[in-house]
């Protein structure tokens, strides 16, 4: 199941990346990242990103918080001896 979690948040972090990109790029006159158009690229592209950027806070941090990752880790501190 890890794998799972581990596929979406890294997919999510990507398209979500460029999507970013692009848009700066076209404030600025240029031409955003441009990739194939594989059904995969096509969902996260214009399915997810779009759903994702209409969700509220507070539906994203639950989602966040209930996934399993490195933002469950408990760090400790360490002492000096």
């Amino acid at each position: 199941m890890n794998r799972l979690f581990w596929w979406v948040r890294t997919n999510s972090q990507k398209y979500l990346l460029e999507a970013t990109q692009t848009e700066l790029a076209k404030q600025y006159g240029r031409s955003g990242p441009v990739g194939r158009k594989t059904p995969e690229v096509v969902f996260w592209k214009y399915v997810f990103v779009p759903l994702y950027r209409r969700l509220p806070w507070s539906i994203k941090h639950r989602v966040i918080v209930a996934m399993p990752g490195s933002h469950r880790k408990q760090w400790t501190s360490t002492q000096k001896p």
